[in-house]
């Protein structure tokens, strides 16, 4: 499940590229992660994401070398019982036994053997007709999380539980009862059943989300990778969780404890306490130099962040965007993200580079009549055929080779050589080499907004940039 916005941990994370697309823990993006703690015996995925991060999506599932069985994309996100069922659905139409096993693509597991474990575990109670969800041991009073409180054991010494119940998140001093008694556990979100059991049980407690996300289904459109589900049957759809739709309410709920070092890593401080620090307790992420600092997370983007004198403060630094909390204070991101929207500032949306299907582009500088940018083409990728009524543009290549419709013209650039669009010119930018085309693109004119864009022929299916 790709969707979710990962508003606490802006600014790195933005709604057109959120957590689950970014390298927070290691040399892999959270999704990637996901990817390639897999069990071996887990067949294609099956990923459910947005109509903005598929590309993304298909991107970063290709550099960890899997093919995606479906990507699915939602019109409208309407939590993860309907996300769950489309994904159940599909499995449906190519093996009557499919078994699913369901993951958010942001979380961290630091001991992957372990969740590898549980998750065969849970497999064999799939098998069953069990409807499995893990439930995370608890390190600590934790009042973020839902939990889980286990009932009767399945057997000796299974460590597998029928659930007693689910309850929301508690107070602090709830929690710490909940951890002292033994008998809770983090609810993970992570669950392992089999679709047609999952669909069976969703139609006897919720029919209206079944039957929505069935008539979704009957009525796809295959893209490229992509299949999208009909937009007006989803857009009905009620907007739930699986919890609240069946795992409350059905009699074949089990929990299967996990003690792997998991994390949803859903703030700044979460991922702090999830990081390497160094010996001041610094988790240092970047170009940074500290000195007297202690107890915090400072992150570097492009240049140099120093620090003095400070104790458990979480510095972030972007190309466009600075932020600098005390760390027992950064749930409140949020609300700084909710000012951004409000006053209808880009720096919610998406980072100064911004990504796109055939590679993507930074925006260097932009003045009243001028702006500048540094595209990247991957290879064999090819920008739209198009024309703007607004702005001519500059294109001088870096490095790599340019094939390019320039009006009634094409032609080869390569190092060093340029070309001027002229306003109103039928133009398209090609990458035909085996290594990224970089230019510098400046753009002049009376108006240089992304909208004035006439799309004459797009490879990549879109209807605006």
């Amino acid at each position: 499940m790709c969707g979710g916005s990962g508003t606490r941990l802006w600014p790195l994370s933005r709604k057109q590229h959120p957590k689950q697309f970014i390298k927070l823990t290691n040399d892999f993006t959270m999704v990637q992660n996901t990817i390639k703690r897999l069990p071996e015996n887990v067949q294609s995925p099956i990923f459910i994401c947005n109509e903005e991060h598929r590309f993304i999506v298909a991107e970063q599932a290709r550099e960890v070398s899997v093919e995606a069985k479906s990507i699915l994309l939602e019109p409208v996100g309407r939590n993860t019982a309907p996300a769950i069922a489309l994904a159940a659905i599909t499995a449906l139409k190519e093996n009557k036994d499919a078994v699913l096993l369901v993951l958010a693509s942001d979380h961290n597991i630091k001991d992957e053997d372990m969740f590898r474990q549980a998750a065969q575990s849970a497999y064999g109670l799939a098998m069953q007709d069990k409807l499995v969800t893990f439930g995370i041991v608890p390190s600590n009073p934790h009042t973020g999380y839902g939990y889980i409180k286990r009932g009767e054991e399945l057997g000796p010494k299974a460590s597998q539980y029928k659930v007693s119940e689910f309850v929301e998140k508690p107070d602090e001093a709830t929690a710490k009862t909940y951890v002292d008694s033994g008998e809770y556990y983090w609810n993970s979100g992570m669950f392992v059943f089999k679709a047609s059991k999952f669909l069976s049980e969703l139609k006897t407690f919720r029919p209206d989300i079944f039957e929505a996300c069935e008539r979704a289904m009957q009525d796809v459109a295959d893209d490229l990778d992509f299949t999208r589900v009909n937009k007006a049957a989803f857009e009905a759809c009620p907007d739930e969780s699986v919890d609240y739709a069946v795992m409350e309410h059905t009699e074949h709920a089990v929990v299967v404890p996990l003690d792997a070092g998991w994390s949803d890593v859903g703030s700044w401080s979460a991922l702090w306490e999830e990081s390497e620090r160094d010996g001041n307790n610094n988790a240092i992420r970047g170009d940074v130099l500290t000195e007297s600092t202690t107890n915090s997370y400072i992150q570097a983007s492009d240049r140099l962040v120093s620090s003095i004198g400070l104790d458990n403060i979480v510095i972030i630094d972007t190309p466009d965007a600075l932020l600098v909390a005390n760390k027992d204070d950064v749930q409140n991101v949020k609300g700084i993200v909710d000012k951004l929207k409000g006053l209808d500032r880009s720096e919610y949306i998406h980072h100064r580079e911004v990504y796109r299907p055939w590679g993507k582009y930074d925006s260097v500088d932009s003045g009243g009549r001028f702006q500048v940018k540094r595209i990247t083409v991957k290879p064999g990728a090819k920008l739209s055929v198009q024309m703007h009524h607004h702005r001519a543009e500059h294109w001088v290549v870096v490095s790599g080779t340019a094939k390019v419709r320039n009006g009634d013209k094409e032609f080869i650039l390569t190092e060093n050589e340029s070309t001027y669009i002229p306003i109103g010119a039928v133009h398209s930018l090609e990458n035909p080499g085996k290594l990224p085309l970089e230019l510098i693109e400046v753009q002049s004119g009376s108006y240089l907004g992304e909208d004035d864009i006439v799309r004459l022929a797009d490879k990549y299916g879109r209807s605006e940039q």
